[in-house]
């Protein structure tokens, strides 16, 4: 006879394997060498996580949580699951949720990219709006407790769920495709932060592994991340953030600080630039987070080209331009926000003109 606890173990069981499986059948998401002002000996790299099979830079950390849920006997069969997203994290939990036949919640703001939502809802998930994103939070442990479900919490757990000493993280894959490059240790690694959970694993795996490179986290206006790594132990807060998927109004748990190089902010209108400046340079349609990591890439960059040091520098393109044709894509939605990437835009082309970082840029 089968009791009730071996037959939610076997379900458990069997949904690792459907997972594992699902990551069996992926390939390696490609490094993109992008060009660079002519004469660099820096190298500039693009891992382009939008290629996963829902899109972004989350399909690995939503298999992560998925895992992390099951092996500590949190999602069960039937277990309603639930999480707090600004979207792409929503998108690829939907995602998984549906692979194992589980009904999925995911909570956000009203601002949340239409593409986005509808994403969602096509892979069998329901949306939930809040219009303050400080609820989001109460919101999500609100409805997993009245379901009997499961709050995901990426906030928390995503610093957790990924083995950062390697096991096909996103770090092991960067070093193995740099490995054969003409500066196969980059000098940097330039990435964003939502919830802290890829600069954790980032930062753990450089230290681990004893690396060189430096790990530099790019934020946006208003975002608490900054002000927690410059000053640790004092409180931090910010605002809700204008670049959807980085930046938050608190340093989440998952926030690491001490694993962190060097910071910097971008300017929210410069993460718009330097999108479309990729886009007409190397014929890659990113998101706007993306931009906020190349702003700090091409600083870096130019940084070390003026020390007259080559080297590499790897950041990641984060998801696709698709998701926000209707927002960052429609420059009525941007003057709309006050974002005009114009005086950006000059200074990425000065600096692929001249090689330099101009003095007094908007950075």
């Amino acid at each position: 006879m089968i009791t009730p606890i071996a037959r939610d173990r076997s379900w458990s069981e069997a949904a690792i394997r459907r997972i594992e499986a699902e990551a069996a059948r992926s390939a390696d998401t490609h490094l993109f060498q992008i060009p660079v002002p002519a004469g660099w000996a820096v190298k500039v790299y693009l891992k382009d996580e939008s290629t996963h099979r829902t899109g972004s830079l989350k399909h690995r950390l939503a298999r992560s949580l998925f895992l992390f849920g099951l092996v500590n006997g949190w999602i069960t069969e039937g277990t309603t699951v639930v999480e707090a997203s600004s979207g792409s994290t929503a998108v690829s939990e939907a995602y998984f949720a549906q692979l194992l036949g589980l009904p999925f919640i995911a909570v956000m703001t009203r601002t949340t990219s239409a593409e986005k939502v509808a994403l969602i809802q096509q892979h069998g998930g329901t949306c939930h709006f809040v219009d303050d994103p400080s609820e989001v939070y109460a919101a999500a442990e609100d409805i997993a407790r009245r379901t009997g479900g499961h709050y995901m919490d990426q906030f928390t757990y995503a610093e957790r769920a990924t083995d950062w000493r390697g096991n096909n993280n996103i770090a092991e894959s960067i070093f193995n495709q740099m490995s054969l490059e003409e500066h196969p240790l980059p000098e940097w690694i330039v990435v964003g932060a939502g919830t802290g959970g890829t600069s954790a694993t980032l930062g753990r795996y450089i230290r681990y592994h004893r690396h060189p490179t430096r790990l530099a986290v790019v934020d946006p206006e208003n975002s608490a991340f900054l002000p927690a790594w410059q000053n640790p132990a004092a409180p931090a807060a910010g605002g809700p953030s204008r670049i959807e998927g980085i930046g938050r109004p608190r340093p989440e748990p998952s926030f690491i600080p001490a694993v962190i190089d060097h910071m910097i902010q971008v300017p929210d209108s410069a993460s718009v630039a330097a999108a479309q400046h990729l886009r007409r340079t190397a014929g890659l349609h990113a998101g706007p987070s993306t931009g906020t990591n190349l702003w700090g890439v091409w600083q870096l960059a130019a940084a070390m080209e003026a020390e007259g040091r080559a080297g590499s520098i790897v950041s990641l393109m984060c998801d696709s331009g698709d998701r926000y044709a209707a927002s960052y894509g429609d420059g009525a939605w941007l003057a709309a926000r006050g974002l005009d990437p114009a005086p950006a835009t000059a200074v990425l082309e000065e600096l692929f003109r001249t090689g330099r970082w101009p003095a007094g840029n908007p950075a």
